[in-house]
């Protein structure tokens, strides 16, 4: 056991060092200097550099600030390099380039420093003096410190500039400090900071970046014993006279995580997920949409929530996996009723039409479309499902306060290009509260063995999803279940059919008459 431990010790020190390696050519290729400016040059090229943090970024740092700055980028830095004294949470999602943006910031911070009047109204430059970056380990926050080293070291427009930065004999990986006196260090979470000094210096930037673990958010008093660490040992190394910059970096994993308790104490909170409330990217100069489509395509719903929207979730609180069966043959289920969630209350919920079929007091979901689409490719899985029925009697439903010009418009314009209106009757019900619908009614069926999902559609990726937005389902949960709303909406249906023993409204796409109803 011992040798095979050391094994994969040598094996991560062999890949940290490639890493290292790697990150110190692309530093030296990526910043050229120019080694015919002249001192007068060099000084009015730096004046204006530092007087706009974002030149500064792009020209000190072209590996790392390739994409141009979304505007959220560019107020959060704003807000840190205006306030000496600053405490910000920033939930931002996996791809935002928060532990890269924080970086530039902290090395201009103490390269350059705050731009702060002294007393006799003066401008003048306080620049910061000892840096400990925290994470909840020590291997990832001399990981996380790797780029600060490596540009003090490597950077030539850096060193050009601002001098060699090389302190020998205080330079190691997770601990050194420059010749100007900066000091860094890593500091893995638990671990004691206590009496951390750089001479007389305090600590006045204190970084947390994914101090939160899955497996300890697993356990609340886990999650109390690291913020009591956090709030009493790490940030306790500051000093309460002098200015301090505290940043803490990640997403929330958890409903309960070091992270979220740290919204209690900032300054300034900020959430950017990969998409906005319109579904659009929150940086589209560096994330492109149909790249986000393929990252999000290869994680399951709930991995996408917690990593890129910031919504953890607890699968299984209500509905735990999800039951399959084989589908029967349509004519053989005493009801088939097609139900859709147009979801116009929201830009970037999903519309969601479900095939719902009861056979025994079993209700089957048959088909199923579940999608962030056009309310144009809504209609047409209509005519998908009136395809699939076939002569087999349907009821089409919608809630009625959906049912608005727009979409009365576009139905009747797609039923002109079909030759063919899709029989679509409203459903008048006041909704109570979504959840206790959606629980009330549909968890019994799931427990008691009585609601099942199609067999044959078990790899289709919209009957994927509305499995995953089942097991996300719980109470207080920011996740998408306008999947299971339409189940829920269409056994309410079956439901009030079968027990009111109501016929009217039944279609038979035989009878070509019927089919002009709306």
């Amino acid at each position: 056991m011992g040798e095979e431990k050391k094994k994969r010790r040598e094996r991560t020190q062999k890949q940290f060092l490639a890493r290292w390696e790697k990150l110190v050519k692309e530093i030296r290729e990526s910043t050229p200097v120019d080694d015919n400016e002249t001192p007068q040059q060099q000084y009015k090229r730096m004046k204006r550099l530092e007087a706009d943090p974002e030149a500064w970024f792009r020209y000190y740092f072209p590996r790392f600030a390739y994409a141009p700055p979304a505007d959220f980028h560019i107020m959060a830095t704003k807000r840190v390099l205006e306030n000496t004294e600053w405490c910000e949470v920033r939930l931002w999602s996996r791809e935002l380039a928060k532990s890269t943006r924080t970086m530039m910031e902290v090395l201009y911070m103490t390269l350059v420093g705050h731009l702060v009047k002294e007393k006799n109204g003066s401008p003048a430059r306080q620049r910061k003096r000892y840096i400990i970056l925290v994470s909840n380990s020590l291997d990832n926050a001399i990981r996380l410190l790797m780029p600060y080293k490596a540009n003090l070291e490597y950077n030539s427009r850096i060193i050009k500039d601002y001098g060699i930065q090389e302190n020998t004999g205080t330079w190691q990986m997770g601990e050194f400090t420059t010749q100007s006196g900066v000091a860094f260090r890593a500091v893995g979470a638990g671990q004691s900071p206590r009496g951390a000094r750089n001479e007389e210096i305090r600590p006045d930037i204190i970084l947390f970046d994914d101090v939160d673990t899955d497996a300890d958010c697993l356990n609340r008093e886990l999650v109390a014993q690291r913020w009591r660490w956090i709030e009493e040992a790490a940030i306790g190394t500051r000093s309460v006279s002098a200015a301090t910059t505290i940043i803490f970096c990640g997403n929330r994993i958890a409903a309960d995580c070091s992270i979220e308790r740290a919204t209690k104490i900032a300054d300034h909170v900020e959430e950017v997920n990969i998409r906005d409330a319109e579904g659009r990217s929150t940086w589209p100069q560096k994330n492109q949409e149909v790249d986000i489509d393929r990252v999000l395509s290869q994680k399951s719903y709930a991995a996408q929530q917690k990593e890129y929207f910031n919504n953890p979730l607890t699968e299984g609180s209500v509905f735990r996996q999800m039951a399959y069966k084989a589908a029967l043959p349509l004519k053989e289920y005493d009801m088939l009723l097609c139900y859709t969630d147009p979801s116009y209350k929201d830009t970037n919920d999903y519309k969601a039409t479900v095939l719902v079929g009861i056979w025994q007091q079993e209700y089957h979901i048959l088909r199923c479309y579940l999608e962030q689409t056009t309310t144009a490719q809504m209609i047409q899985w209509h005519y998908n499902i009136m395809e699939q029925v076939k002569e087999v009697s349907c009821y089409f439903y919608m809630e009625e306060v959906f049912m608005q010009d727009v979409i009365i418009k576009e139905m009747c314009d797609a039923g002109r290009r079909m030759g063919r209106s899709i029989p679509l009757l409203g459903d008048t019900r006041k909704k109570p509260d979504k959840f206790m619908r959606i629980e009330s009614l549909l968890e019994p069926l799931h427990r008691n063995g009585q609601l099942y999902l199609n067999e044959h559609e078990k790899q289709n990726p919209h009957m994927q999803l509305l499995a995953e937005q089942f097991l996300a389902f719980a109470p207080g949960s920011r996740a998408h279940d306008d999947g299971p709303d339409a189940v829920e909406g269409a056994i309410w249906k079956i439901q009030e059919k079968t027990n009111a023993k109501a016929t009217d409204g039944f279609i038979s796409f035989g009878r070509p008459e019927n089919n002009k109803r709306y």
